[in-house]
């Protein structure tokens, strides 16, 4: 890809002054700027990526894209190179169609998910269904690019240049259907913008990221744009009708003329979880499509994977499979890595979980979805990340302690923030939790409490393997961490 060169004429560009230039390569960091590149400049939270233009046309940059304002900041330096200039209104979303253009390949069929919890299971569970149908496909997102191609990825929604790469190489390596998540910073800053849609999803919304979003409101604008704006008209919209804002989705989907699924536990869904049944080692479940009913055994925990399980066979008929060919693969759907999964068992039969939980409702869903697969006692070890929104603390180790038997508070990636502070703030939520800073201590002595029949619960980091400490990234895996207790409190460690 890197060899080839376009004009920006060809990727949709018009650069102030008539200007034309041809293009090697599309940059968004002036680190990796290289001659021939198109370099991006996008308006920051912090700063504008303008800052950076002189040092981009230094590398050889001979092309920027940027806003008015970041025109102006860099106006001298841009004259002076000699550089072709285009200005959008919407750079963001500017740059993300040019990065489709520039890469010129994606799977022939890709769904995204949006919602607050829930995206990267149904994800996953979309690509294990189609790889169940014997259709190469991944699935993109939290946990990187997984399936029958992997690869890393430092964002859920990548930015524009790596997603677009990703999908490329995706599909030049024979990936014919992809999953991705959709989070809303993601859509907010339209990294999704020029991707080709087959079907959308939506699975809940509650309290997060409100850092970032400056309301609720916002927060739920920034989610719906997958489906007022990313997913085209002849595209499928798949909604959690059960959730108190997926009505409002749905009716976003139908008024851009969208093909409706709606899932839930209410009668009148079209895909209606109607019973559930559980035991230690997963449920059976009951559901109804076009007016039949089915029953399939799920090896999952947690209720709430019902209907995660049920969005994704939803895509998957979105995207053309077979209903009762996608119900069929049920049964071999796999935990997904950090969520609800089982990761040690005491001698004594009492079980450890890890689960990513890390926003209120998501605490108190999943532990409410593990209670009815455990005979003893729930114990949760709950925490708060630093630098991100603080008010949902307090609440944290509030769901926690309305759900939990026993609830422990300790350091989840406490950043740049005093952790002792977040800990105070989580514990405000939940008194008489007992608090232990050091995560993996906290994780010994919840292992330490087990009895027969109880199970233990480690909410926040799910399928993480560092904890951010200042700068730092420290290795630590909670499942590791947790496997390492039961190997010592029960006198198995080789």
């Amino acid at each position: 890809m890197s060899e080839r060169t376009k004009s920006l004429a060809e990727l949709g560009l018009t650069a102030r002054g008539g200007k034309d230039a041809r293009i090697s390569g599309v940059a968004v960091d002036s680190r990796l700027v290289k001659p021939g590149t198109l370099f991006a400049a996008m308006p920051g939270t912090r700063v504008h990526g303008a800052t950076f233009i002189p040092k981009a046309l230094e590398l050889g940059a001979v092309a920027i894209l940027t806003d008015t304002e970041g025109a102006a900041l860099a106006a001298e330096a841009i004259a002076a190179s000699g550089a072709a200039l285009v200005i959008a209104e919407d750079p963001r979303q500017t740059l993300a169609y040019t990065c489709a253009l520039w890469f010129g390949g994606q799977p022939a069929t890709v769904a995204a998910v949006t919602g607050t919890n829930g995206k990267t299971s149904v994800a996953t569970f979309l690509r294990q269904i189609w790889q169940a149908l014997d259709l190469p496909a991944i699935n993109l997102g939290t946990t990187g690019v997984e399936g029958d191609w992997t690869a890393p990825l430092n964002h859920t929604t990548p930015e524009p240049v790596t997603l677009h790469r990703v999908l490329a190489q995706a599909a030049e390596a024979g990936i014919t259907h992809a999953a991705m998540e959709a989070s809303s910073h993601g859509l907010e800053q339209r990294r999704l913008d020029g991707v080709e849609l087959t079907a959308a999803a939506f699975t809940n919304f509650t309290q997060d990221h409100l850092d970032y979003h400056a309301t609720f409101d916002d927060y739920f604008a920034a989610k719906a744009g997958l489906f007022a704006r990313v997913l085209p008209e002849t595209g499928t919209a798949v909604v959690n009708i059960h959730d108190a804002r997926g009505v409002d989705m749905a009716a976003i989907a139908t008024a851009r003329g969208q093909k409706l699924i709606t899932v839930g536990r209410e009668e009148g869904a079209d895909l209606a979880l109607i019973g559930q049944r559980f035991d230690a080692t997963g449920q059976d479940i009951r559901f109804e499509w076009a007016g039949d009913a089915y029953q399939a055994r799920l090896p999952l925990i947690g209720g709430f994977q019902a209907e995660n399980v049920l969005l994704a066979a939803g895509l998957a008929i979105a995207c053309g499979a077979d209903a009762e060919d996608v119900f069929d693969t049920f049964g071999d759907l796999g935990t997904v890595r950090g969520r609800m999964q089982l990761v040690a068992t005491r001698q004594n039969g009492a079980a450890v979980f890890v689960d990513y939980a890390h926003t209120p409702d998501a605490v108190q869903t999943a532990i409410n979805a593990l209670r009815p697969h455990v005979m003893g006692r729930l114990i949760a070890i709950v925490g708060a990340g630093g630098d991100r929104d603080a008010g949902k603390r307090p609440l944290m180790g509030q769901a926690a302690h309305q759900s939990a038997d026993i609830v422990i508070v300790t350091d989840d990636n406490p950043r740049s923030e005093d952790p002792a502070s977040i800990r105070a703030a989580v514990l405000d939520g939940a008194p008489g939790a007992l608090e232990v800073g050091d995560r993996a201590e906290a994780i010994l002595r919840g292992v330490d409490r087990l009895g027969a029949g109880d199970a233990l619960l480690i909410c926040g980091k799910g399928h993480e393997t560092g904890q951010i400490i200042g700068d730092d990234v420290f290795p630590f895996d909670d499942a590791e961490q947790a496997s390492l207790a039961v190997a010592v409190l029960d006198g198995t460690v080789q």
